[in-house]
């Protein structure tokens, strides 16, 4: 898999703010998040996680349709689907 892309564009005290770019064929990583958070996506599409122990599932995204998950997840991301995705990750420092 390629690597998706991500550029940080505001990282304060309180907050970091990163877009994520996947291409058609592309995954963050296998990662675990830090802090709590906030997803913003600026495409619809279709991500796979994939979980530690290799379980797959699908999320949509819609534009715009925001959603929160506490520190401590932990999971890839890809992009199996031919369009890109794009999204911001809003990371809240304690």
């Amino acid at each position: 898999m390629l690597a998706a892309r991500s550029e940080v564009q505001v990282d304060t005290s309180e907050v970091r703010v990163t877009e994520w770019r996947l291409a058609p064929g592309s995954a963050t990583g296998h990662h675990t998040h830090g802090m709590d958070y906030v997803i913003v996506p600026v495409t619809a599409g279709e991500m796979t996680i994939v979980a530690p122990n290799g379980e797959r599932s699908r999320a949509q995204l819609a534009a715009g349709k925001s959603y929160f998950r506490k520190a401590g997840v932990e999971h890839d991301v890809l992009n199996e689907t031919s369009t890109e995705i794009v999204f911001l990750e809003i990371e809240l420092k304690p």
